[in-house]
């Protein structure tokens, strides 16, 4: 019997050390999983403003001045006085062609005028002895007039034989080619020894380029012509739009971007809208001049040209990146005023680089979750902690 008492007690101190295991267990458990409180959440508060609005159009860059350098006679090229390339000066000769045969017209044009000169001076004779005679009646009038006609005729081939001498001159004038105006030229399209001035041999032979200011030019469809239109003549008239227009001061905060993404540190303006549409293309050209005091700008060049066509006014601009879009529709994650989430539909508008107009659908103050869009859902409690949102792209 007191065997059996032992093993009952034995068990019963097992019992109760395990009930006292377990208790301090769940004790521990409770003070390792506490409650959890709102998450902080970075926020974006929607504010308003003013916003200019840019269209970017690409044109193609050109010269102020854009000159082909022609042969206007034909003949051997003789020789090649420049750099390519290279500055040159107004007057600098550029190209010699052979003179020759031009030389050889104008000792021929001017045998011929010294011919005429002489037959001028022997009819005048002629008739100076026919007048005093025609006054005696020793001969007959119509032998004065025949002595007058011959030297009306004999006068006019002198004149004739005269400009046939200038222009044998202006063609051997013609053989030195000279440059029209200070500019850069380009590269030669004939070498010494070709035969130029004639098809299919070269005529064009070089173009030489004023680059000091340069021309721009782009097109534009009609809906964003009309809009351009009332931006520039907003609180002005239409005779000043124009006077403007053709002085090429009309300023409209008009930018390049090159081809490397980068945009040219002068600022240009419209110089130039061309007088009607283009009906197969439904745009309208436009021109607009920069200066290129750098000389950076060539003629070939293709570029963007940002445009400002309007401002809009008290506009709410957010991130792209706090947009969530389904099937079209898109909406952002707001906190409340009890900081709140709430998914809440908005209406987009123009997208600006790496922002976006929202139209509808937000109020100015607004906190709009900006990060962590996988981690809110609606209803849940955060702590907004806002934040600025630093754009690469110029607003």
């Amino acid at each position: 019997m007191k065997r059996i008492l032992s093993l009952d007690t034995t068990a019963s101190c097992h019992v109760l050390l395990a009930l006292t295991l377990l208790t301090v267990l769940n004790a521990c458990g409770d003070k390792a999983a506490p409650l959890q409180g709102p998450r902080e959440i970075t926020v974006f508060e929607a504010k308003p403003q003013d916003l200019p609005l840019y269209d970017e159009l690409v044109g193609q860059i050109y010269g102020q001045k854009d000159i082909p350098i022609r042969a206007r006679v034909d003949g051997y090229l003789q020789k090649i006085s420049f750099e390519e390339g290279s500055w040159v000066k107004e007057g600098q000769l550029l190209y010699s062609i052979d003179p020759d045969p031009y030389l050889a017209e104008v000792a021929a044009q001017q045998s011929r005028l010294t011919e005429a000169q002489t037959m001028m001076v022997n009819a005048k004779n002629e008739l100076d002895r026919y007048i005093p005679l025609a006054e005696m009646n020793a001969v007959s009038r119509s032998d004065l007039d025949a002595a007058q006609a011959t030297y009306d005729a004999s006068r006019a081939n002198v004149d004739a034989a005269r400009a046939n001498l200038r222009q044998a001159q202006i063609k051997l004038g013609y053989c030195s080619i000279k440059a029209p105006i200070d500019g850069l030229i380009g590269a030669t399209e004939a070498r010494e020894g070709e035969y130029v001035g004639r098809d299919p041999n070269p005529v064009i032979l070089n173009t030489l380029s004023r680059i000091d200011t340069i021309r721009v030019q782009f097109s534009i469809s009609e809906a964003k012509y009309l809009e351009l239109a009332r931006a520039l003549s907003k609180g002005r008239s239409r005779d000043e739009v124009t006077r403007d227009v053709r002085a090429g001061r009309l300023k409209t905060n008009i930018e390049l971007i090159l081809a490397d993404g980068s945009v040219f540190e002068e600022k240009g303006s419209i110089d130039f809208v061309n007088s009607q549409i283009n009906a197969a293309t439904g745009s309208l050209l436009i021109q607009a001049s920069f200066p290129n005091s750098s000389s950076l700008l060539r003629p070939g060049l293709y570029a963007k040209v940002r445009l400002q066509m309007a401002i809009a006014e008290g506009a709410i601009v957010i991130p792209q990146r706090c947009l969530t879009e389904l099937q079209g529709l898109y909406t952002v994650m707001v906190a409340t005023q009890d900081s709140t989430i709430e998914s809440r539909p908005v209406e987009i508008g123009r997208r600006i680089g790496d922002m976006v107009i929202v139209e509808n659908g937000l109020q100015p103050g607004d906190k709009v979750v900006i990060d962590a869009l996988q981690k809110v859902q609606t209803g849940m409690k955060i702590i907004p902690v806002p934040t600025e949102f630093e754009s690469k792209t110029t607003l």
